[in-house]
């Protein structure tokens, strides 16, 4: 067997070896492993401005765009002495060491691992409590149209300026849109989380039939400003991220001029390089244009003062100060039981313990269609389910069909859910077997989760 073939680039005064150089990463626009690396390097100016100095989940693609991706939260063990990592402790109560990269030729190595797009956290390695960057994430329900999507920007933009911040806005190089603004390190996650939500009801009470701050997806109408992008751990695709899309897109920088007339897929592996040496990187001066939360966090206070509780947070975090006790209500004592919350949970589909919102109340017909590793067999599980109910897919809109891309232990999968609000109560089918009946949890076993946050110890690099 011949050996596989190697490249080994000059970058930044180091050696990196490209392995399978030839390999298709993106079958469709016939891109490689190759013009990925070269992609970046041209690029790395503005690539290297969001991600310098942060710790970085790698998302690797070992078989390309198409193929089954995976997140590795631990630097690998074989790497060389020049790669730097920095300790990161999780909400879990774990810890791990992740890359950070500083330069191109540690660019370029990350990217031969597979890593497609780039998932750096809004902290810097030396100081990972504080975040320096707010991040409002675009997320349009299915149906939005990229004009309204556009508009939310722009309505976003002004409520960030009222309140003495400044946007720099990026195509997603996915559905969304997204709009970063660095801050002064010395606000918590939670703060920082705080504001954020401050800011999505604040655009939503501005622009309220299109811009949503609803955290359930089955309430959402329009674009969901994500605030929970801003939790701990969480991580964004970064500026100039080329994004494992069949067109090779790219999360592109713009000026806020281009932002009403951009076209998402406009921007892609192909013509990002020509555009970035012709008119540079329109993020730069990001670094500088840094604010403060302390007026939003006002308006926090303000919201607060009104009656508005806590926004929900993401299913995996372990309970947070303030949140409402999660013992199930025919476990508490008679008198500490809050009046009946309106709605019900949906039940489970058959064999499963869990129904389509977990134990959680809710006032709209669910039903679950298919829990799947990979989004595509999802959706085929929701063609079969399609064909045997011919009769009701044309009541359902389609912000009515609920795709969500959840967590696992490594990777991703896939859940849909229906909301068959619009579909006559007397026609509405039952919960069903899932189509697809996937678990990633599967013989896993883990400790607790202790919320207790160790400080992390910095690694620098060798020579």
């Amino acid at each position: 067997m011949p050996t596989p073939r190697e490249e080994v680039l000059q970058v930044a005064g180091r050696e990196v070896k490209i392995s399978n150089p030839d390999k298709l990463f993106f079958p469709k626009s016939g891109h490689t492993k190759l013009d990925l690396v070269k992609y970046y390097m041209a690029v790395a100016e503005g690539a290297l401005r969001g991600i310098s100095g942060r710790p970085m989940a790698l998302k690797r693609f070992v078989n390309g765009a198409e193929g089954e991706a995976f997140f590795q939260k631990r630097a690998p063990t074989s790497r060389p002495e020049w790669i730097e990592t920095v300790e990161l402790s999780f909400p879990s109560g774990r810890t791990a060491e992740e890359i950070v990269v500083t330069n191109a030729a540690q660019l370029a190595w990350i990217i031969n691992l597979g890593c497609i797009d780039l998932n750096p956290h809004p902290v810097r390695a030396a100081d990972l409590d504080h975040p320096d960057e707010l991040r409002i994430d675009l997320d349009p329900v299915p149906g939005v149209s990229w004009a309204q999507i556009r508009e939310v920007a722009l309505a976003t933009r002004e409520v960030l300026n009222d309140f003495g911040l400044t946007g720099w806005p990026k195509t997603s190089g996915s559905r969304g849109f997204h709009i970063y603004c660095r801050i002064e390190p010395r606000w918590t996650f939670p703060e920082v989380r705080r504001a954020a939500v401050a800011l999505a009801r604040e655009v939503e009470r501005r622009a309220p039939e299109i811009a949503t701050s609803r955290w359930w997806k089955e309430e959402r109408h329009g674009v969901f400003l994500d605030y929970n992008q801003n939790a701990k751990d969480r991580t964004v695709a970064s500026a100039y991220s080329v994004r494992p899309t069949a067109d090779a897109r790219v999360s592109t920088p713009l000026t806020w001029d281009e932002v009403a007339s951009c076209e998402a897929e406009a921007f892609t592996i192909a013509t990002v390089p020509n555009r970035f040496k012709q008119m540079g990187d329109p993020s730069k001066g990001i670094d500088e244009a840094v604010g403060s939360l302390d007026p939003l966090l006002e308006l926090s206070g303000q919201h607060e003062a009104a009656g508005f509780g806590d926004a929900p947070w993401p299913p995996h975090f372990a309970k947070q100060e303030g949140e409402p006790a999660r013992v199930q209500l025919s476990r508490r004592k008679r008198e500490d039981r809050p009046p009946q919350p309106k709605g019900q949970v949906p039940p489970p589909a058959p064999g499963k313990t869990v129904g389509p919102t977990g134990r959680r109340r809710t006032t709209m017909p669910l039903i679950e269609i298919a829990r799947a590793a990979t989004e595509a067999e999802a959706r085929a599980g929701l063609q079969r389910w399609r064909t045997r109910h011919a009769e009701i897919w044309s009541h359902l809109a389609p912000s009515d069909i609920l795709v969500d891309s959840m967590r696992g232990r490594n990777t991703t999968w896939t859940r849909i859910r229906l909301n068959l609000r619009n579909v006559p109560e007397s026609e509405r089918p039952p919960q069903e077997p899932l189509e697809v009946d996937y678990d990633p949890w599967a013989g896993y076993e883990a400790a607790d989760r202790s919320g207790q946050l160790e400080r992390p110890k910095r690694r620098r690099p060798a020579g």
